[in-house]
C-alpha cells in the first residue's frame, strides 16, 4: 500500500511551480489531492496528468486572499471527502516593483495577501477539522529569502516570507498538542515560472543550475509521509550552485 493512501490532500497553487509538483508528488503517493487556484484551465491540466498516472484528484478554483473563498472551499472538501489531512501551501507571488525606489503601496499589499495572509486563511480554515481528528498536516512554502534577507527579492517578499516561517512555528507552539504538526520549507532558487517576474529574469543556463521542480516535490513528499509523531519544523534546501553565495547578480 501507498504511503498515503487514504489522505485527503489539500493543494494551493496546484496549477503550476510548486503547487503542481507537490500535488503530483502526493497524488503518486497514494493521496486524494484537491487542486486549488486560480486558473481553473492549468488546474483541470494537473488534474488529467494525475488521472493518466492512475491517481485521484479534484479541482475547486480559489483565490486564497479571498477569505470567504477559502472557508467555502474549505467546506466543500469536508462535504465531497470528510476530512483534510494535509495542507501544503504553495500560493505566492512577487512583483517586478520591488525595490524602495520603486514599491507601489499596492504592489506591497499585493504579495503581503497572497503570500502571508493567504495562508493565514487556509490554515484558519482547516483548524478546526484538524483539532477534531487530533492528526494533520500543514506544510508552507516559504522562503530562502524568509530565513536569509536578500536584495533581490524585495521588501514584500522577505517580509511575508519570514512571516511564514513564523506563523507555521505558532502552529507547532500552540497546536502540537492537538497532533497537529507544520513544515516551513525553505527554498533557495528554484526554476519555476515565478522568475519571469524579476526585474531581469535569469537565463535558462541559470535555471538549469537552480532546484528543480522534482526536488521540491521530494522534500514535500518526505515530510508529508513521515509518521505523525514526527514534526519536521523548518527546511532550508538550496541549489549546490547557490546564486546567493555566488553572489554579483543582485540587481
Amino acid at each position: 500500500m501507498k504511503k498515503l493512501s487514504g489522505k485527503i490532500a489539500w493543494v494551493t497553487g496546484a496549477g503550476t511551480g510548486i503547487g503542481k509538483a507537490a500535488a503530483l508528488s502526493l497524488s503518486e503517493s497514494g493521496a486524494m489531492v484537491v487542486l486549488s487556484g486560480r486558473r481553473t484551465e492549468k488546474l483541470e491540466d494537473v488534474a488529467s496528468e494525475i488521472r493518466n498516472r492512475g491517481g485521484s484528484s479534484s479541482v475547486i478554483p480559489l483565490d486564497v486572499t479571498n477569505v470567504e473563498m477559502v472557508e467555502s472551499c474549505s467546506r466543500k472538501i469536508l462535504e465531497d471527502f470528510k476530512t483534510i489531512d494535509i495542507l501544503v501551501n504553495s500560493a505566492g507571488m512577487n512583483v517586478p516593483e520591488r525595490y524602495w525606489a520603486n514599491q507601489s503601496k499596492e504592489g506591497w499589499q499585493k504579495v503581503i495577501r497572497a503570500n502571508l495572509d493567504g495562508i493565514f486563511n487556509t490554515v484558519h480554515s482547516v483548524m478546526p477539522t484538524m483539532r477534531a481528528q487530533s492528526d494533520g498536516l500543514i506544510i508552507n512554502v516559504s522562503s530562502w529569502a524568509g530565513v536569509y534577507h536578500t536584495k533581490l527579492t524585495g521588501a514584500a517578499y522577505n517580509a511575508s516570507k519570514s512571516g511564514v516561517i513564523a506563523l507555521t512555528e505558532t502552529i507547532n507552539m500552540e497546536e502540537g498538542v492537538n497532533g497537529i504538526r507544520a513544515c516551513a520549507i525553505c527554498p533557495g532558487e528554484v526554476a519555476t515560472p515565478i522568475l519571469d517576474t524579476r526585474p531581469i529574469p535569469p537565463s535558462e543556463e541559470e535555471r538549469a543550475r537552480m532546484l528543480q521542480l522534482d526536488d521540491m516535490a521530494s522534500t514535500i513528499k518526505y515530510v508529508s509521509e513521515l509518521p505523525k509523531n514526527a514534526c519536521v519544523n523548518q527546511i532550508i534546501i538550496s541549489p549546490t550552485w547557490n546564486r546567493m553565495y555566488v553572489g554579483g547578480f543582485e540587481k
